[in-house]
């Protein structure tokens, strides 16, 4: 029995010390975009996007800190920043415009109530 229970915990932790570092990407035959996901090492994902045919970020990206919060959303056209992006730190919520890839106008607001809602 304390053999039976001895490798159980080694394996319980082998496997959590090995969580998902590498990686993982597919293509997405109906968007024809490649969907990429990047890891902290962790495990927690750490980004999410599409890539488009030539390797150029585009659509979607969100970034993730350690604990797997949201800290970053935006968009790319062939590898290009545009539109609005937003970025969480502590209870400040910065929207940045994007033109051509430059930043085009910075809106700050701190969150007094705790809750930030995307719409």
């Amino acid at each position: 029995m304390k053999k039976t229970l001895l490798l159980l915990v080694i394996l319980f932790v082998s496997a959590a010390s090995f969580a998902q570092t590498k990686p993982e990407m597919k293509l997405n035959k109906e968007t024809n975009l490649i969907e990429a996901t990047y890891f902290h090492a962790n495990g927690e994902v750490s980004q999410k996007g599409t890539f488009n045919l030539e390797k150029q970020l585009h659509g979607e990206w969100m970034s993730f800190n350690e604990k797997g919060e949201t800290i970053s959303v935006g968009s790319y056209t062939s590898g290009v920043k545009t539109g609005k992006w937003l970025f969480w730190a502590n209870d400040i919520l910065k929207e940045v415009e994007y033109s051509n890839n430059a930043i085009a106008a910075v809106n700050e607001t701190k969150n007094t109530e705790g809750i930030v809602s995307r719409n």
